[in-house]
């Protein structure tokens, strides 16, 4: 797993999220948020692909016992498409191609519509 990263808004520069996981290995995909028990409103992963793609994007809440707000977007940092996701659900997928998944507490989905930019910062001292 890489550093943190921050996440922000294009339009707004809004800071949406002060740090969150790179999550760039398959190890720290397929771990994820598996298991955890709670979430607190800052908490949040970013699933990297090598490119734009539905499948390799899509995922699974099993043994995911909370809501996630998941927001996928596209290599360009385009929003495609956005979701609640509800404890074991076999499956969600983007209704386009994505290369990042944005896993996070239910709350930012009302921050984020589709079609706005995400962009991804390093954080400091990582």
């Amino acid at each position: 797993m890489s550093a943190s990263r921050r996440v922000v808004h294009v339009e707004t520069n809004e800071i949406l999220l002060p740090s969150a996981r790179w999550c760039d290995t398959f190890f720290s995909k397929w771990q994820g948020f598996t298991w955890r028990r709670t979430l607190a409103p800052d908490d949040g992963l970013i699933l990297v692909e090598k490119k734009d793609s539905r499948v390799n994007t899509a995922i699974h809440m099993f043994f995911v016992f909370f809501d996630l707000g998941v927001v996928w977007i596209n290599g360009e940092g385009r929003v495609v498409d956005k979701v609640l996701a509800r404890p074991w659900r076999p499956s969600y997928a983007p209704r386009e191609a994505a290369r990042y998944v944005l896993e996070t507490h239910p709350d930012l989905l009302q921050k984020i519509e589709i079609g706005d930019h995400i962009r991804f910062e390093l954080c400091q001292g990582e």
